[in-house]
């Protein structure tokens, strides 16, 4: 397996880590009655469940969704590389650059790193459209 494909499989990994870091202080915070539920505003007391969440349980959830929106792109690059047979050294440090950003972007959320959480944010942005921008090259 390429490097760029083991660290899509990382990545989704992460994303799983990530749903449960934010999952277990949810279901404390408001119980399996409300986080099993369709989450419809009205039966939720007029709030959406992100709403109800603690800050920093939020934050665990807005970051957790983020990076869901981030690896869509990142797939889409991976995928391009790969079926183009383009993987190079500069794509597989793009990818763990990737990973590394969306490593890092989980405590910079969640411990309000400003602005570090948008550069690092950046970082992993950036490095996924190079992905991209290497294989039309």
């Amino acid at each position: 397996m390429t490097d760029e494909l083991t660290i899509l499989a990382l990545a989704g990994l992460l994303q799983a880590v990530q749903f449960v870091l934010m999952a277990m202080p949810a279901n404390i915070e408001l119980g399996v009655g409300k986080t099993a539920s369709p989450r419809d505003p009205d039966k939720m007391g007029g709030k959406t469940m992100l709403e109800q969440l603690s800050t920093k349980t939020g934050r665990l959830a807005r970051a957790m969704n983020n990076h869901f929106e981030a690896l869509i792109l990142f797939t889409l690059a991976v995928v391009v590389v790969e079926l183009s047979g383009q993987n190079t050294a500069l794509t597989a440090a793009c990818a763990t650059a990737y990973l590394a950003a969306r490593v890092l972007y989980i405590p910079a959320y969640y411990f309000g790193w400003v602005p570090w959480r948008s550069y690092i944010w950046f970082v992993g942005f950036i490095a996924t459209v190079i992905m991209l921008i290497s294989t039309l090259i």
